[in-house]
């Protein structure tokens, strides 16, 4: 059941918006970033965030066997390694344990990516992990994503 709506808290969604339409013009592969927000997704139970990315995703020419098995990345190998990177990455800032040092991530994302794009890439799990948050609490409901008509196809 929906709490509030962005419509009752446009000043938080504009807010938030601003931050997605930088990541999402910065230059990132699309579906590295659809990946990496169905990880996040997962890890934060979002479900409605779940249903947009997936969509999303395969809008973005991702496969649904990668879509699915994203939870078990590190079983599989039909990730890159790039891809690896960003997803163990990922999945540290949203746990973000205070025991655990990152160096060891920043070392293996430093071989696929420059300073500037893991500066993105930390902005943009930032992004999900804030956008998981507030659905969760506004209670958006589920299912109901519609990727808009004018999406941009791959």
């Amino acid at each position: 059941m929906e709490r509030i709506s962005f419509q009752d808290a446009s000043g938080v969604y504009n807010a938030l918006k601003q931050g997605q339409n930088y990541i999402d013009q910065c230059g990132l592969d699309i579906k590295l970033l659809e990946l990496m927000r169905m990880r996040v997704s997962q890890i934060n139970s979002c479900a409605y965030c779940l249903d947009m990315h997936y969509k999303k995703a395969i809008h973005a020419g991702e496969t649904p066997l990668r879509i699915v098995s994203v939870s078990a990345w590190r079983e599989t190998d039909y990730y890159t390694p790039q891809e690896q990177a960003v997803l163990a990455f990922a999945e540290h800032l949203t746990h973000m344990p205070a025991e655990v040092h990152s160096e060891h991530l920043h070392d293996e994302l430093n071989k696929y990516f420059t300073k500037e794009e893991i500066a993105n890439i930390t902005m943009a799990v930032i992004q999900i992990n804030s956008w998981n948050r507030l659905t969760r609490s506004f209670g958006s409901v589920a299912g109901r994503f519609k990727l808009p008509a004018d999406a941009a196809t791959v």
